[in-house]
């Protein structure tokens, strides 16, 4: 539990943290969502503003009509919308207008009613097979781009024709669906578009519509060009930043009646998107409003970011106090563990000097027999021993500088019986394929090495010992799972026998073998020599 305790802390410290940090988050999101609901319905307000102005300019039209039974004509309907100055109070208006209502195959009189009025004649088109007709006999302002619009059936359009039948029914305004104001009266422009029309009831009126009062004589319309009324309408002062788009009915591409020019930032996507639904004139609209660049969140994401990671900096810091906790408590009852370990390293490192000087002196006096036996005379007997004395030397510096990071077996091998036989070593004595091996290995196998060329200049037959010694060795397994296997052949003519007593040099090659390289050694003294066999497991 104690060794549990750092990773508990954490992950508890952790959690809380970031619980936190999605509250925050949450938190964050809901701000944003609030603010910017705010400024969608600041822009919904002034869209509504703008629409009810221009929707009582229809109703102020329609009072004047009925104040005077219908009976205006087109001067005095001009008198009346020049006074409105609407290029500066009511932009995006196209224009105001009369339609009036007649059966088909009347069309006569109203073609003298427009050439009465505007002094041309203006016949009534196009052709159509509905019972009723609605041509334009009035509309302001009258420029010569849509003069010809005069005499234009409204009622033998469709969409027209839904709006005005509506109408028929009621005293109310309604407005028609998406249009292209100017489509079909040769106009040299269009406009995307909605009309809004609502009937006129004089008492004279013909006999075409039972009504409750008195019968429809025709219908006023207000023509309103969608892209500038709406940037109008949003364009006031202080600017909001929303992009808008506003769909005649559902949301569909055929039915987008405007979309602001500002785009809508990518980096919101559709998380502050606010859809309202509100009714012009008796039709359904749907609002879209989504945040453009401008849109300023009310707090910054990076806070539940930097909360998070404050938590997590916090959870890793309690976590690193409690393991230190914990490896204070660990040193503290090592502490008697390791004193006693190094006491025991330090005696063993003792005799193990003292071992080391005493098998120096000897091999230093082996070496010197074994020469002086093959020397014939004192000079050659000079040279030969100096030429070993430097070889052994130059070894034995070498280990010291390299530190055998990474040994080669063979040149690990040549190197320490070179110290012992010498230089002149026969091809034949080693054999095996490549093996490397690591520091540790190298430096237990090194004096194991060491000590059984040793014991076996001591107690060999020194004359001719190197061409009876064989060492060999072999793999076994693949990866991190290998074994060496190596064999260390002594051949003579005298029997070999088992010493009585062990001495420190033996112990010391079991403890290389077995502790520090957890492997196995077996001896096997034969009639006619030693085998000494060695499996250490290699971990490289």
């Amino acid at each position: 539990m104690k060794k549990l305790f750092p990773i508990v802390a954490f992950i508890a410290v952790a959690l809380i943290s970031l619980m936190m940090a999605g509250f925050a988050y949450f938190a964050t999101q809901e701000a944003a969502r609030i603010k910017f609901e705010a400024a969608a319905d600041d822009a919904l307000n002034r869209i509504e503003s703008r629409i009810d102005l221009h929707l009582s300019l229809l109703r102020s039209t329609q009072a004047l009509f009925d104040a005077r039974n219908g009976d205006i004509s087109q001067t005095e309907f001009k008198a009346f919308f020049n006074a409105l100055d609407v290029d500066n109070n009511f932009a995006g208006l196209r224009g105001i207008g009369f339609l009036q209502l007649v059966k088909t195959g009347d069309e006569a009189s109203v073609e003298r009613d427009i050439l009465h009025d505007f002094g041309t004649p203006h016949p009534v088109y196009p052709d159509t097979t509905q019972p009723w007709r609605a041509p334009i006999s009035l509309f302001e302002p009258l420029d010569p781009s849509n003069q010809a619009s005069i005499g234009y059936d409204m009622f033998s359009e469709p969409v027209r024709r839904t709006a005005i039948e509506k109408a028929m029914a009621d005293d109310q305004q309604h407005a028609s669906g998406l249009v292209q104001l100017g489509q079909g009266t040769g106009a040299a422009q269009t406009f995307t578009g909605f009309l809004v029309f609502v009937r006129l009831n004089v008492e004279t009126a013909p006999e075409v519509i039972n009504a409750s009062r008195s019968s429809t004589a025709g219908f006023l319309y207000a023509a309103f060009r969608a892209r500038d009324l709406f940037q109008i309408a949003l364009s006031r002062a202080p600017l909001l930043p929303v992009n808008t788009e506003i769909y005649d009915g559902a949301v569909n591409s055929d039915d987008l009646l405007f979309r602001s020019e500002t785009p809508p930032a990518s980096s919101f996507g559709e998380r502050l998107l606010v859809t309202r639904k509100i009714t012009v004139a008796g039709r359904p609209w749907t609002v879209q409003f989504r945040p453009t660049s401008a849109f300023s969140q009310p707090s910054s994401r990076a806070i539940p970011v930097m909360l998070g990671l404050f938590g997590l900096l916090l959870a890793g810091a309690i976590a690193l106090v409690a393991r230190y906790q914990e490896r204070a408590y660990d040193a503290v009852s090592a502490l008697h563990e390791t004193t006693e370990k190094s006491l025991l390293e330090k005696d063993l490192m003792l005799q193990e000097m003292k071992h080391r000087i005493k098998n120096s002196i000897t091999r230093v006096l082996a070496i010197a027999r074994q020469t002086a036996s093959r020397a014939t005379d004192v000079n050659e007997f000079s040279a030969s021993f100096s030429a070993r004395l430097q070889a052994m030397a130059a070894s034995q510096d070498m280990l010291t500088r390299s530190r055998w990071q990474k040994a080669d077996l063979a040149d690990l091998l040549r190197i320490e019986l070179g110290q012992v036989f010498g230089k002149d070593l026969p091809e034949e004595l080693l054999s095996g394929p490549e093996v490397l091996l690591d520091e540790t290995t190298t430096q237990s196998l090194g004096l194991t090495f060491h000590e059984l060329a040793t014991n076996a200049l001591k107690y060999g037959e020194a004359g001719n010992f190197v061409g009876a010694l064989k060492v060999d060795w072999s793999l076994e397994g693949h990866g991190r799972e290998r074994t060496l296997t190596l064999n260390w052949r002594e051949a003579g003519k005298k029997k070999v026998e088992a010493p009585s007593q062990t001495g420190f040099g033996t112990k010391l090659i079991d403890l290389n073998v077995t502790r520090e390289l957890r492997g196995t050694i077996r001896r096997d003294f034969q009639a006619d020599g030693l085998k000494v066999e060695i499996k250490i497991p290699l971990t490289a």
